[in-house]
């Protein structure tokens, strides 16, 4: 059995206790969090673990709150995990990632 994270609830939860501040004031309170980091979050994307455990100190919560135990069936695919690793790099452009991410997709549809 394998470990996923609850992305929609680790979104809710952001989402829920951001409220009507914006994403920038939430990223200066967080520290070391982007806005568009924020943002990617809230839309159900995975983040990278420094930025997952920041979170969790800001939400207080512990990070095992987020970790869902699943079945072989329902683990991410291949595809999905490089683009997390991908999302998570932090050595990589927004624009060098997103072409890569184009570069991907257009591969796993041509399976």
């Amino acid at each position: 059995m394998q470990s996923t994270l609850n992305t929609e609830l680790l979104a809710g939860m952001v989402k829920s206790k951001r409220g009507n501040l914006g994403l920038r004031a939430v990223a200066q309170e967080i520290g070391d969090v982007s806005a568009p980091t924020l943002s990617r979050i809230e839309q159900g994307k995975i983040p990278d673990v420094e930025t997952f455990i920041k979170i969790c100190k800001w939400l207080d919560v512990s990070t095992e709150v987020f970790i869902v135990k699943v079945t072989s069936s329902k683990v991410l695919s291949n595809k999905d995990h490089v683009l997390a690793h991908l999302r998570a790099d932090r050595e990589l452009s927004s624009d060098t990632v997103n072409m890569l991410i184009k570069m991907i997709d257009m591969a796993y549809a041509t399976k």
